[in-house]
């Protein structure tokens, strides 16, 4: 009679049981689907406006340096808000912040889809770059909290949320030409509304908010001074050309940039709760691994840029068939991280990034003799720099994230993402520089000449990458 009790005690809870867990799975797959869909969104702003900026100048004018500034003032103030982001998720809650940082990307994504200068077109990008950090920042907090009892998960949802990075950035020219040449410029912006919603929506009745770490202070003075580095910087190579290199502003931005690196660097070292600590940066394999996340980037951002003006301008192509023309790039991108990253628990992160970026740096060279060629050799370059890139990416995140001390990966993890912010808004104001030359910055017309010696430069800074990787990366 127990026995019988006993079993049918058994069979009743055993799919009560069942159903709770199967319950709690859901909603950890749908709150994944959340924060995946609004970094997706976050990534996707930084590529997809590229191929838009010629509509851009046609609809509103104004001169190359501002629409430079319409890609630099997003990844700018991204890259300066990502590190303290985190701090903030810690004291006020992750969920929090990511939602806010969600409702401000949505709310700038309306009114840029109805802006009407381009002074409130770079503006209202900035604060695109302000929701991206928050949303960025506090979705990592969310992935850890919410898979914090099972670390085989926590690692697969890691996995995919790190995937749509590379889809994200890949689908940006493709989707943004479509949209530009069927509905206009616009478009690219409404288009984060029905996402931001959809996101939202899975985010509030499926996360708990995290524990908030009321003990924990802001560095707001490494803010402040790390902010200032990365516009002074920014300013001085996007208006250097235009205002003239030894004028008193460009002359005054540089010595600023110096200037606030040195304090914030000074900043860190004394404060109790630094935004990068600096012993981080003692660890040889991290300080090199943000010094080659700078030059993918820098590659990436840079070339995209030019090659935008290039197929435009030069091959007369229109949004559309541009985003079309980048699919031997991004193809790759889109489909080699997962095979990427089982070479990387086979061999290790070292021998992967050292090939990627040599792949992307042969990639660009190819480019950039082929630049006046027909467009399948240019596709030839196009698909090396897109495969390297994909076999670079994964493996080197995973290098600054293993060689973190214990309790430092976020930091470290934050600290990539900025640099790499910063890679990006330098690939865009320096090769601009070579793009244009001497010429006037307030036309919008290139010369086959400035493209190629471009191009050339990004070759040069992709082949560093690999030389410090080599020189520099421990085989992990």
């Amino acid at each position: 009679m127990g026995t019988s009790s006993g079993s049918t005690s058994k069979s009743i809870s055993s799919p009560s049981t069942a159903s709770v867990n199967a319950t709690i799975s859901r909603r950890k797959s749908l709150a994944l689907t959340g924060l995946s869909l609004g970094y997706f969104m976050v990534l996707l702003d930084t590529t997809i406006v590229t191929v838009a900026l010629p509509a851009i100048h046609s609809d509103m004018g104004g001169s190359f340096t501002s629409l430079e500034w319409v890609v630099n003032a997003y990844t700018v103030l991204f890259a300066s808000l990502l590190l303290n982001m985190g701090s903030l998720s810690d004291r006020y809650g992750a969920k929090r912040i990511f939602s806010g940082g969600l409702i401000l990307f949505a709310a700038a994504s309306a009114l840029s889809s109805s802006a009407h200068s381009l002074g409130l077109l770079i503006l209202l990008r900035g604060l695109l770059g302000m929701g991206g950090a928050a949303m960025t920042s506090a979705s990592l907090a969310l992935i850890a909290f919410i898979y914090q009892d099972d670390a085989k998960k926590r690692t697969q949802a890691l996995g995919i949320f790190a995937s749509v990075s590379g889809v994200a950035l890949a689908a940006g020219p493709v989707i943004g030409g479509l949209l530009v040449d069927w509905v206009g410029w616009r478009s690219i912006f409404l288009m984060n509304l029905p996402i931001a919603v959809l996101s939202l929506l899975l985010i509030i009745p499926c996360v708990r908010e995290t524990r908030r770490n009321t003990g924990r202070s802001l560095d707001l003075a490494g803010q402040l001074t790390s902010t200032l580095f990365f516009l002074s910087l920014t300013f001085a190579l996007v208006e250097g050309n235009s205002l003239g290199w030894g004028s008193n502003l460009v002359t005054s931005a540089f010595v600023a940039a110096v200037a606030s690196l040195l304090l914030f660097a000074f900043i860190e070292v004394r404060s109790k709760s630094p935004m990068l600590p600096m012993r981080l940066l003692r660890q040889r394999s991290i300080s090199a691994g943000l010094a080659a996340g700078l030059a993918v980037n820098f590659g990436l951002s840079g070339c995209l840029f030019v090659l935008t003006f290039f197929f435009q301008q030069h091959r007369g192509y229109s949004a559309l068939l541009t985003g079309l023309a980048f699919l031997p790039l991004t193809f790759p991108m889109m489909a080699n991280p997962m095979f990427t990253s089982r070479i990387v628990n086979r061999v290790g992160v070292r021998i992967p990034m050292i090939c990627g970026f040599f792949v992307t740096a042969v990639g660009a060279a190819i480019l950039t003799a082929a630049s006046g060629a027909s467009y399948w050799l240019l596709s030839i370059g196009l698909f090396f720099f897109g495969y390297g890139l994909s076999l670079t990416i994964p493996p080197l995140v995973t290098s600054v994230v293993s060689a973190a001390p214990p309790g430092q990966a976020g930091v470290a993890s934050g600290a990539l993402n900025s640099v790499r912010q910063l890679g990006a808004a330098l690939g865009v104001a320096i090769l601009s520089l070579f793009m244009y030359g001497a010429g006037n910055p307030a036309e919008i017309v290139t010369s086959t000449a400035g493209v190629s010696a471009a191009l050339l430069a990004s070759v040069f800074v992709l082949a560093g990458g690999g030389i410090v990787t080599l020189l520099f990366i421990r085989k992990q």
